[in-house]
């Protein structure tokens, strides 16, 4: 058994205190001093925790106080605009209320102004109903127009010799008559200077009128019409000239006749417009004179439903009928009836293609011994004397 020098010893226990000395000087000795250090250290890291809770809690206060009064702010403004806006809804109803009442009050002034003025018009309109009923006036307007000639045939002279006078509406201011007016003149027509006083083409137009109608003439001078007894009257008395009468008729079958009178004229509606005719001439028989004296028109006043001229006094006799009125008898229209008679171009009118129920009658006029149903029918009167 070897054992180590002393030398040797000696230089293992330097190395070991070398050794221990390096491992122990790195660690720290535990105490109490040590111990509080760490401590303070933990507790430092607690206060900083709950320094920064405090914080935020105050931070959270800060928010949320802010928060809070901006809400009330803008609740405390909606209620504020909800009362501006009722406010503003409730004087805007108040004035409109106000306007609305002034409007009204308006109004009514001036409907009661209205029917002051109406009652006014209704007394004078009375006053003048009243002033008609006791004289006969022309109730026509004088018409600020420039009439053509004082009638067709004059227009034909006058325009005539110039240039060519074409056939249509013209306006006429007759000798006698306190009113222009228009008529329908046939410038073509055997020589032209016709002035046409009653059309009947297809029954469009009703002939049942009253006597005032027949005064003052119905329909259209471009189709159906009849011309008006007061009209016809101051045509056919102007004083220097003389007029004659020309009945066109037509069949339903298309047949052509005609009845013409040299002379032809009217009395005054004092005496109901009584008709006188000159001498006859024609193909359609004189049905005006008929064939026995009381058959004859002649001389006879007009008659309509409403104003009884026709002789039937009580009762005239009509194909072995009793007959009280002869206009009624020919359902209300208007002509110059004795006893009724043959003639009456203003009956009633219903014409169809497939069927011909007529009342136009020119009972001379026959086929067969029976009168022919007449489809169309024109008067027109021209002067005599005519160039």
């Amino acid at each position: 058994m070897i054992y180590p020098s002393a030398s040797s010893l000696i230089l293992l226990n330097v190395l070991f205190f070398i050794w221990a000395d390096t491992v122990f000087g790195n660690v720290k000795p535990f105490s109490a001093k040590g111990t509080s250090t760490t401590t303070t250290a933990e507790v430092t890291s607690t206060t900083g925790t709950k320094n920064r809770s405090a914080n935020s809690s105050q931070e959270k206060k800060k928010c949320n106080v802010p928060c809070d009064f901006q809400a009330k702010m803008l609740s405390e403004e909606k209620k504020y605009m909800c009362r501006n806006l009722q406010n503003s809804l409730v004087e805007y109803a108040r004035s409109t209320k106000k306007m609305i009442r002034n409007m009204m009050d308006d109004h009514q002034s001036s409907l009661d102004y209205l029917s002051s003025q109406v009652n006014e018009l209704m007394s004078w309109v009375m006053a003048l109903n009243a002033d008609m009923s006791r004289k006969p006036i022309d109730v026509f307007p004088h018409r600020a127009v420039q009439s053509h000639g004082l009638d067709c045939s004059d227009i034909k002279d006058t325009i005539g010799s110039v240039t060519k006078t074409p056939s249509g509406l013209y306006i006429i201011h007759p000798e006698g008559s306190s009113y222009p007016f228009e008529v329908l003149c046939e410038m073509d027509f055997r020589g032209g200077g016709w002035t046409v006083i009653q059309k009947r083409t297809e029954g469009t137009v009703e002939f049942q009128r009253s006597w005032s109608d027949y005064l003052d003439g119905f329909g259209d001078l471009s189709g159906e019409f009849w011309l008006g007894l007061r009209k016809i009257f101051h045509i056919v008395n102007q004083k220097t000239d003389s007029f004659m009468l020309y009945v066109g008729l037509e069949s339903e079958d298309d047949t052509y006749a005609y009845a013409s009178y040299d002379s032809f004229w009217l009395e005054d509606e004092v005496c109901s417009f009584k008709i006188h005719l000159g001498r006859y001439s024609g193909n359609a028989g004189d049905a005006f004179r008929g064939y026995r004296k009381e058959d004859n028109q002649n001389t006879l006043p007009f008659s309509t439903f409403d104003v009884d001229n026709d002789g039937c006094n009580p009762v005239c006799s009509y194909q072995e009928e009793p007959i009280k009125s002869c206009s009624n008898f020919s359902e209300k229209t208007g002509w110059w009836f004795s006893q009724c008679g043959l003639a009456n171009l203003n009956g009633i009118h219903r014409f169809t293609r497939k069927m011909l129920s007529t009342g136009i009658r020119w009972d001379t006029w026959t086929m067969d011994d029976k009168p022919i149903k007449i489809k169309s029918v024109s008067m027109k009167i021209r002067r005599t004397y005519f160039k």
